[in-house]
Formats: C-alpha cells, sequence, structure tokens
C-alpha cells in the first residue's frame, strides 16, 4: 500500500474558486471599533518608543552606538521591573500561609524558574552589547558622567528582596551604596529592607519542616549518632590498612570528615559562622534543609527540593551576571574608574564572590554528603507522613500539629475554610479540630472529626 501523501491521486486538488479568491486582494472589514483598544495603545508604545534619547544628539555629535547602549539597559531595566513582580508574587504566598496548599508551592516554584529562565536571557544580552568595540563607547562615554549602572534601583530591590545582608555589602567609594539615591527613590529602598526577604521566608519555612522533629524520631540526633558511628567503623578498618602511607592518608581524610560534622552538629560553631556571614540560615531550617536533601525522594520533599535547587540557580545565575559584567567593563575601559566614580572593574570584580550568595548554605549542604547507608531510616509513622500527597503537602505544619496522641482537641486559626483540609495526616483519630478565627466561609468555629490513616 502506497504512502497516501505521496499519491497524487488521492490528494483533494482546490477548486477554480479558490485559485481566483488566493489570487485577490484580501479586503478584509475593519471590525476594530473606535473605542477598542488597540496593540500600540496597549503597549504604551508611543512611550517606549520614544524613551532614547542620545545624550550625544544634545551636543550636535550623535554616535551611532549610543542607540545600542540606550535600548539594552532599558531591556535590562524592563526584565528587572517583571523578576520583581515575580518575586514579589513568591514572597506574598510565602508571608500569607498560601505555601499550605500544593498548588501554590508548585506556582512558586514555576514563577522561580521563570525569574531564572529571565537571568539566563541578561546573562546572554551583554553579547549583544559587546558588538561595541571600545572605541566606539569611547566616543560617547564621556558625556554620560557621573550617571552609573550602580544608581539602578531596581537592582538594589532585587538585592534587598531576595535577602542579600547589608553588613556583607562592599563599600562603593568608600560609602554606603544608598547615597545614590534620594527622595522617592529613597524611600522604596528604605522600604524595601523592611520587607520580609526570600531568605527569611525561606528560612521560617525550612524551620518548620514536617517530620524534623516527629514524635519517637529526632532526626539531627540520629543523623548524628548515625555519621559517627560510621565513621569510628571506618577508623577502626583504617587503622588496620596494611600500607603506612595509604593508611596515614585515609585517617586524615576520616579525621577532615570528623572534624566537618563536629561543626555541623555544634550550635555555637553554627552562630559564630553566622556572625562571619559564613552561613545564613537558621541552625533549625540547615536541618530542615539537610533533611529535605537526604529525603528528597519522599513524596512530600520532592517538590521542596526542586524549591531549594531553583533558589540556588538564582543565586548562580546572579553570580554569573556580576562576573559577565565586570568583563565586559574590563573590555571596555580596561581598570579606569567607572562614570560614577567607582573604581570600575575592580570594584564590579570583588562582588562576584560567596558573600553576595544569598542561598550559600544550599549550595554548602554538599559539604554534608554521605552514603546513603549512613541516612537514618524513617519510622513507619513518620514515612506515611511523608508519602502522602495532597493540598497539605507542602503545609509545613509546626511542631503542635504533629501526631501526638496525648491530645484531645486541636484549636487552629485559618485565613478560610479552604484550610480546613490543610490538616495533618497524622492526627489520631479521637482528637477533634476546631477552627477559629475564620475570617470567612463555612469553616468558622467548624470541628472536624480527623480520621487516622490505616
Amino acid at each position: 500500500m502506497g504512502c497516501p501523501y505521496a499519491n497524487a491521486a488521492l490528494l483533494t486538488e482546490p477548486s477554480n474558486d479558490e485559485e481566483e479568491n488566493e489570487s485577490q486582494p484580501q479586503n478584509h472589514v475593519d471590525k476594530t471599533k473606535k473605542e477598542d483598544i488597540i496593540y500600540s495603545e496597549y503597549l504604551q508604545l508611543n512611550k517606549i518608543l520614544h524613551a532614547q534619547v542620545l545624550e550625544s544628539s544634545k551636543h550636535n555629535n550623535p554616535v551611532h552606538d549610543e542607540h545600542l547602549f540606550i535600548i539594552t539597559h532599558q531591556a535590562y531595566e524592563l526584565w528587572f521591573k517583571q523578576i520583581l513582580w515575580e518575586l514579589d508574587s513568591v514572597r506574598s504566598i510565602f508571608f500569607h500561609g498560601q505555601i499550605r496548599d500544593e498548588r501554590n508551592m508548585l506556582k512558586v516554584i514555576s514563577r522561580m524558574n521563570r525569574v531564572n529562565q529571565i537571568m539566563h536571557l541578561l546573562v546572554d544580552q551583554f553579547s549583544i552589547l559587546e558588538t561595541m568595540t571600545p572605541l566606539d563607547f569611547y566616543d560617547f562615554r564621556h558625556m554620560l558622567m557621573p550617571a552609573s549602572g550602580f544608581q539602578s534601583l531596581q537592582f538594589r530591590l532585587l538585592e534587598n528582596k531576595i535577602g542579600m545582608p547589608e553588613y556583607l555589602r562592599i563599600p562603593y567609594n568608600r560609602r554606603n551604596y544608598q547615597h545614590c539615591f534620594h527622595g522617592e527613590q529613597l524611600k522604596q529602598l528604605n522600604a524595601s529592607k523592611t520587607e520580609p526577604t526570600i531568605l527569611n521566608l525561606l528560612q521560617e519555612w525550612l524551620e518548620r519542616t514536617p517530620g524534623l522533629e516527629a514524635p519517637g524520631f529526632k532526626f539531627w540526633e540520629r543523623l548524628n549518632e548515625s555519621i559517627f558511628m560510621n565513621l569510628k567503623q571506618k577508623t577502626s578498618h583504617a587503622q588496620h590498612h596494611p600500607n603506612s602511607e595509604m593508611r596515614e592518608d585515609l585517617l586524615a581524610e576520616l579525621q577532615s570528615k570528623a572534624d566537618t560534622f563536629v561543626a555541623l552538629f555544634d550550635e555555637k560553631v553554627h552562630e559564630q559562622m553566622m556572625c562571619k556571614g559564613a552561613r545564613r540560615l537558621s541552625y533549625k531550617a540547615l536541618q530542615g534543609a539537610l533533611m529535605i536533601y537526604f529525603y528528597r525522594d519522599e513524596p512530600r520533599f520532592q517538590v521542596p527540593f526542586q524549591l531549594l535547587n531553583s533558589l540556588m540557580e538564582l543565586d548562580t545565575l546572579f553570580s554569573k551576571w556580576r562576573y559577565t559584567h565586570a568583563c565586559m567593563v574590563q573590555r571596555m575601559i580596561g581598570c579606569k574608574s567607572g562614570t560614577g566614580g567607582s573604581s570600575g572593574y575592580q570594584y564590579l570584580r570583588s562582588t562576584v564572590s560567596d558573600r553576595y550568595k544569598v542561598f550559600v548554605d544550599l549550595f554548602n549542604l554538599a559539604n554534608f554528603l554521605v552514603p546513603r547507608t549512613w541516612i537514618p531510616q524513617l519510622p513507619p509513622i513518620v514515612q506515611r507522613s511523608l508519602a502522602k500527597a495532597d493540598c497539605c503537602d507542602s503545609c509545613y505544619c509546626s511542631s503542635a500539629d504533629e501526631s501526638d496522641t496525648s491530645l484531645d482537641s486541636l484549636s487552629l486559626s485559618c485565613e478560610d475554610s479552604r484550610q480546613a483540609r490543610c490538616l495533618p495526616r497524622v492526627i489520631p483519630e479521637h482528637v477533634h479540630v476546631k477552627l477559629t478565627n475564620c475570617s470567612t466561609g463555612e469553616g468558622a468555629g467548624q470541628e472536624i472529626a480527623v480520621k487516622k490513616d490505616p
């Protein structure tokens, strides 16, 4: 049997009327009403496309590449605005407790992934600006002083809203970066420093990691015991290695690992590292992150693990952006001062370090990798709570919400009746839950019998 698409006899030939219609000009009737919105008005193109005012033209000496310079930076600012839009929505979901609903958890990851895709674009966008040669830039650079990219308000808002610590910032011309801003811009900047950051909200969320302090299973204690028990066994075997040189190397490696884990399980060491800026998350939040890291295959931890990865990706892309920016500046002006009076390349290069990584703790989780056999096995009751997936899959209830056979009743406040469904699956069957302070809906004051899973 032949291919029907290759058989001309099976193909429908166009009629003469169709051929005539195709040859005639298409005179469509414009059904747009005068009051209807149109493309150019909706996008405000009249404002956007007339916002490229060349400084060189004001000096009666227009420079062709200044137009590219302006367009590129305006595109950056538009994308910064979109990133702020996405980050504000993510912060709102966390701040108002909407993260309890699994659908919102997926929404958070979707928006963080969108931010990361934009950052990929912004890194690549430097290659367009680099089509301008240093000499071309030199033709109009002197006209831009003292304007500088350091004065980008939106970029500073991004840093603040993500959670860049103030005390780790490198001074700009030996002064605080705020000195570049005045009036309304300074108000916006100061307001951003009082709002909960992505880092703050992440920390609170991780501190409520389900199973972290479950009845009969203290993850941190069990992990501590398991690691040092296995290290002791490894050390004992290494001490009996027949090759003395190999024995010394193995013992040195095991001692280094032991020192790493001694520091991990010492809360005082953690606090000291936080004071130095080496760690950003609280001690309990770090425990939650490590638990997600180790048990990421459990259904309830799969989506949170993706979120942690997306935050690390964001940090990585910001570092790439800073580095690419620094390289481009060096290519264009060498080591000369920037138009804003900064040290230019030297200043930008100094920002490409771990002190500018907001989620550095998530990267450092890899320091604590151990063989899978060292990871404590979850007891059945905890494993069941992490294996059930419903709208509460990411609610990260507080320890008071965990299974407790001594409870007779539990009061829970919520924003609306929908959260009545977001209750822990491991509450004993005799416990009744009363919803209080519900602002709307049918759940106000309602008692709900929660049946324990079989």
